[in-house]
């Protein structure tokens, strides 16, 4: 059995008692999935869909392709598990062994100093929220995803399932079936959200399943960044994050959604994220993996309209123990259309890195441009990456770049390094800033430093 980090080697493995309003009991069944929706005082339609789901999850196999999910056992996990009565906008108000949680993380600091709205999801709920009152004027939505389908049920119902069916994949149908918490987000027509939103994913209970749903939508002309990110306490039992983000661009709209993960190695972190843009409307992913057990996630972009413009921009670090099978997806269903996919990957102490991605350009898509970019980067000879690319061109009138490198720290490097007298550590984790510096410099200032920091102290020990 493989031995777990200790609570000082993972800077988020502290854990609280477990205090809930309610847990329910391990396994999935129509019971579990018809309490949690009659708990959270659910439409019909709703209902409906979460029974469809469930009938959809239980009739489609495991994947056959990707990592190995064998160790996944479905009837060992909690389903939903509600921390506190309702989400709050006062943080003083939240349970103390919640707010400390926060606290060590440092949400609150990071509200105060640099975001327009903040949402703390724990277990399956949100308990906390709170927007910038100026956005609200604006007309701007943030909700947690059950408030969201509470207020603005016509919109939700509108786009809930459009961008990912529950039919999509196994693990769609399950977070369709037993969804909850996440974010709602609406900007409208011409509305600029200059400063990010974030939201933060723990979970604290073992043999936990998180479940969140995102939908974003941007309309004509308007912006927004959202952020999130996850950590998970160290247990020697196995949880299961299954994740939907669905976003729908604009006609000139512009959305990026920053992922920065640090799950402990005993998650499964399977997740579907897909954005469908409109006309000359722009959607970036920016996607840093680190943690978890195992990791399959691959944002994808529909280009739907004339001009729209895709990016995929993602680091994926494994380490003892870990696998990180993640990349990208373009469809191309318009004319003019253009995306990029640039993947950075490091795999030390015998973890293992693999590129899966796939560029569609379907017929009609005249003019479409799109460039892969994957480049891989070996710390030692027990490491191991995979590259997985997936090309379908229809149409003549196109321009497709790929380029793939796998290569490992250098001798002349090190040595150049030493010469000038830094120890071979220190000197690794240069050529490793170095190394992701392209997407890095993507992030906003703040967290560009929190990323550049966890994979130090991912990279501690990686030496000898």
């Amino acid at each position: 059995m493989q031995q777990l980090p200790s609570d000082q080697d993972y800077k988020y493995g502290f854990r609280k008692p477990e205090r809930y309003v309610y847990k329910s009991g391990k396994g999935l069944s129509e019971k579990v999935v018809s309490d949690m929706s009659a708990m959270k005082g659910e439409s019909e339609w709703m209902r409906r869909l979460r029974n469809l789901s469930l009938k959809i999850f239980s009739s489609k196999g495991m994947p056959g392709w990707g990592a190995d999910l064998s160790g996944i056992r479905f009837d060992d996990i909690h389903y939903y598990v509600k921390p506190t009565d309702r989400p709050v906008n006062s943080w003083q108000d939240l349970p103390e062994e919640i707010r400390d949680t926060y606290d060590r993380i440092g949400i609150p600091e990071a509200e105060k100093r640099f975001l327009m709205g903040v949402s703390a999801q724990y277990e399956s709920e949100v308990v906390y929220k709170s927007i910038n009152k100026m956005l609200e004027k604006k007309g701007v939505v943030f909700l947690d995803m059950d408030s969201g389908l509470k207020k603005y049920p016509e919109l939700v119902k509108r786009y809930f399932g459009t961008v990912v069916p529950p039919a999509d994949n196994k693990f769609a149908a399950l977070n369709s079936a037993v969804w909850s918490g996440g974010s709602f987000v609406y900007v409208p027509k011409g509305v600029r959200v200059e400063l990010p939103l974030q939201a933060y994913f723990r979970i604290n209970a073992a043999s936990m399943g998180q479940f969140e749903r995102t939908l974003i939508i941007a309309e004509e002309g308007s912006f927004v960044h959202y952020v999130e990110g996850c950590t998970a306490p160290v247990y020697s039992t196995d949880s299961l994050h299954s994740a939907v983000v669905e976003i729908i661009v604009g006609k000139g709209a512009r959305v990026r959604y920053t992922t920065i993960q640090n799950w402990s190695n005993n998650v499964y972190n399977l997740v579907t994220k897909r954005a469908r843009v409109d006309e000359e409307g722009i959607m970036e992913w920016v996607d840093g993996n680190l943690g978890s057990k195992i990791t399959m996630k691959y944002p994808s972009v529909y280009l739907a309209g004339r001009k729209a413009h895709g990016e995929v921009l993602s680091i994926a670090y494994a380490g003892p123990g870990q696998h990180q099978d993640a990349g990208g997806k373009a469809i191309h269903l318009a004319a003019e259309t253009t995306s990029q996919i640039v993947s950075k990957s490091i795999s030390r102490q015998g973890g293992r890195t693999s590129y899966r991605g796939l560029v569609d350009i379907r017929q009609g898509s005249k003019g479409a441009k799109t460039k892969v970019v994957c480049d891989a980067l070996l710390m030692d000879e027990a490491s191991r990456s995979d590259t997985y690319p997936d090309m379908v061109i229809k149409e003549k009138n196109v321009t497709v770049e790929h380029e793939a490198t796998v290569s490992k720290i250098g001798d002349e490097q090190l040595f150049y390094l030493s010469s000038r007298g830094i120890d071979n550590s220190q000197a690794q984790s240069m050529i490793v800033n170095g190394f992701i510096e392209p997407i890095v410099k993507e992030l906003p200032l703040e967290y560009a430093v929190e990323l550049n920091r966890l994979i130090s102290l991912q990279m501690e020990g990686s030496v000898g």
